[in-house]
């Protein structure tokens, strides 16, 4: 098209092996792009900065805000987010973690499948009730990067958007049939 201009053309990764070259280019473009993956919003410095990159992240790189009952007070999913060297010692971190800040759910999106320690781990955290939707989520969930772009998982989670009103009370009286005059 412009002879002699050279570019490339960066996208957001599509297989495995395009999120495997992105987490190693740049860990905090495929931390971003990892988040995006389940619309968590991403904490701990802005995107393309170089700035808020260092420092302690507290065990979150990612929150989602959900309300699920009448209090209109916002409960959290915490996010983390591992492009390698995952262990069962990630999920216990993270179970504190969510413990720590009061957060209903924790996700760790991950490039490397899961050990079975790591599962019984998550799996031993239990489950976060929500009231409001009247289900049960589990309260830590690892989610791998190549079943979330293959569509095989997803966030199990109550629903991020639309409100939750509780129905109010209905009293029930008896009904009475009034006497008839003929």
């Amino acid at each position: 098209m412009y002879p002699g201009i050279k570019f490339q053309v960066k996208g957001e990764p599509n297989d495995l092996g395009a999120a495997i070259q992105l987490s190693r280019e740049d860990r905090y473009q495929f931390q971003w792009w990892a988040l995006s993956l389940i619309r968590a919003k991403p904490l701990g410095g802005q995107e393309g900065s170089k700035e808020g990159k260092k420092g302690s992240d507290k065990g979150i790189d990612g929150v989602i805000a959900f309300i699920d009952d009448n209090t209109g007070k916002a409960k959290r999913v915490l996010v983390q987010v591992k492009s390698g060297h995952v262990k069962s010692g990630d999920i216990r971190d993270l179970r504190g973690t969510i413990q720590r800040e009061q957060a209903a759910i924790g996700v760790f999106i991950t490039l490397e499948s899961p050990s079975r320690d790591m599962i019984t781990e998550s799996v031993s955290a239990g489950f976060y009730h929500s009231v409001g939707w009247g289900q049960d989520y589990p309260r830590i969930q690892i989610l791998t990067i190549d079943d979330l772009l293959r569509g095989r998982t997803q966030l199990k989670m109550p629903p991020q958007f639309g409100t939750f009103k509780q129905a109010s009370r209905v009293q029930r009286n008896i009904a009475e049939q009034p006497e008839l005059f003929g």
